[in-house]
């Protein structure tokens, strides 16, 4: 098949999905086609079958802002004709979904019809999409999209629950390239992080307030009084500095290493050995994922799409959000003996083979063919 992806080119999980998504499908033999105003973060190696278009978007003094819109739908309709596409896969509702619904209208004054795959990711439906701003156009273009998939039975029911959808949606969860995310030998760098065999704890995030950055400071504080510990927090985002400031209040500064962006966060999840993720919502928790495909049992809330994927007292626990308390004491538990941790880590990399890239990338195939079939394409 032909698949026309566009999604956002950064690191956000929408953006991370899509292109891990891509590259897979690539390497089964489809020719994809990535459609987005600058080439995605993880789009990092050349394939014959993998091809960019970049999305231009021209500022003029009558705009205050680039209609960039506009600009998508355009090189969608000029991908679509020139590489005749066979479906169009677009990635988080906000523009995308509307600007892939004025394509597709326009493709048609050509006689091409191109089916619409839409793609809800989270804040697309619990945040933004909400607002009586960009609600009817959020409403709108899902309607209008030939297939809809959610990335998890939580994010499903809140898009039911919030929007008068008449579509049928398709639950595909997200996955993680197990080839990618496994435990890596880094003995050396874990050394160099506790060089007294403390344990390590770890956070990635964009530390925005809804990743409830300040509780997981708050869990480790209590938690490195027990047990000595480290924590390290990947990542970037509003709330860093306040973060910082709290490390200082509480006098812990010398046993938690802000970290920053990183792209190779696999190498840094092989040295910890739990994971943090407190969150007032997560539609999945592919950060989660990504810990538990490198061995590293998660502590998180149980918030949004969360309890789909930490199973509560197999591979980590859950709490209530701002249960710090029961946080820390979770915490101490899964790090008190190597028995217990050992026996968290492997059932962590048990459940993380479930969302098996090999398992996922099939019901995407099949949900093209029945969406391109339904439009009689083929």
């Amino acid at each position: 098949m032909k698949i026309g992806i566009v999604c956002y080119p950064t690191f956000g999980g929408s953006g991370v999905v899509a292109t891990e998504l891509g590259k897979a499908l690539a390497n089964e033999g489809h020719q994809v086609h990535f459609i987005t105003y600058s080439q995605p973060a993880r789009l990092d190696f050349f394939s014959a079958n993998l091809f960019y278009h970049e999305v231009s978007v021209r500022n003029y003094p009558l705009f205050d802002y680039a209609p960039y819109e506009s600009a998508l739908a355009s090189k969608m309709v000029d991908v679509v004709r020139f590489e005749k596409l066979d479906v169009l896969h677009v990635h988080y509702a906000i523009p995308h979904a509307s600007a892939a619904f004025m394509a597709k209208q326009i493709l048609a004054s050509y006689g091409i019809d191109i089916p619409v795959v839409t793609t809800l990711h989270g804040t697309d439906i619990t945040l933004v999409g909400k607002d009586p701003t960009y609600k009817p156009v959020v409403t709108f273009s899902i309607n209008q999209s030939d297939g809809v998939t959610t990335v998890s039975n939580d994010l499903k029911k809140d898009t039911l629950k919030h929007f008068k959808i008449t579509k049928d949606i398709r639950v595909i969860p997200n996955f993680i390239d197990l080839n990618r995310f496994s435990l890596q030998a880094k003995d050396h760098f874990k050394k160099a992080i506790a060089p007294n065999n403390e344990r390590i704890l770890i956070h990635t995030s964009n530390f925005r307030k809804v990743k409830r950055t300040k509780d997981v400071i708050r869990v480790f504080e209590k938690v490195q009084k027990v047990i000595p510990s480290k924590l390290l927090m990947v990542g970037d985002g509003p709330e860093r500095a306040y973060d910082e400031q709290l490390c200082r209040e509480l006098k812990i500064c010398e046993n938690v290493r802000f970290l920053g962006k990183q792209d190779a966060v696999e190498e840094i999840l092989s040295v910890s050995d739990l994971f943090l993720i407190p969150s007032e919502s997560e539609s999945f928790g592919l950060a989660a994922l990504e810990a538990m495909a490198c061995k590293v049992p998660v502590l998180s809330s149980n918030a949004g799409g969360l309890p789909e994927l930490n199973v509560d007292g197999f591979c980590g626990y859950m709490d209530n959000v701002g249960d710090i308390e029961g946080m820390a004491a979770h915490a101490i538990e899964i790090l008190k003996d190597d028995n217990t941790l050992n026996q968290f880590k492997e059932n962590a990399f048990m459940r993380a083979k479930d969302f098996d890239l090999k398992k996922i990338l099939p019901l995407y195939v099949n949900f093209y063919k029945e969406v391109v079939k339904n439009c009689g394409k083929f």
